[in-house]
């Protein structure tokens, strides 16, 4: 394995200045430079999407190309059809998909307890920060 992607949807562009009490200070530029630094030779793609069609596209090209997925949806994670079917035809074809969140759901909000994207995805890690996305890196390059 070379390459992992790491996908962010909608607001996560605003790390770092959005909720800091929930989400903490840093940002996704933080993110890529910290994942970066843990990769041990694989490269980290990271990248954010406010548009929920671009996101599937870059798990139709994970599927393409055989990248395994590291996936924080964002709000998406508690209501998107499309995006529990793009998951689910990624893992399907046998690419892992580990599904993250920064903060833990279950700790928040009612409506943040449901996932469309837990029972597809490859396996799930919440409620560490960035130590998350770290925690998700490391399962996929074992």
């Amino acid at each position: 394995m070379t390459r992992i992607l790491v996908l962010n949807g909608p607001n996560l562009g605003r790390l770092g200045t959005r909720e800091p009490e929930v989400y903490g200070t840093q940002t996704l530029d933080d993110l890529r430079r910290i994942l970066s630094s843990d990769a041990g030779g694989h490269d980290i793609v990271v990248r954010q999407t406010d548009a929920e069609g671009e996101l599937l596209g870059w798990l139709y090209e994970a599927i393409d190309t055989e990248t395994p997925v590291v996936l924080n949806a964002g709000a998406w994670t508690h209501y998107s059809y499309a995006l529990h079917d793009a998951v689910e035809m990624v893992t399907s074809s046998g690419v892992p998909v580990i599904e993250v969140h920064i903060s833990n759901p279950h700790a928040r909000e009612q409506f943040r307890h449901t996932s469309v994207l837990t029972a597809v995805a490859t396996g799930v890690i919440a409620g560490f920060g960035f130590d998350s996305y770290r925690l998700a890196v490391t399962q996929l390059v074992r």
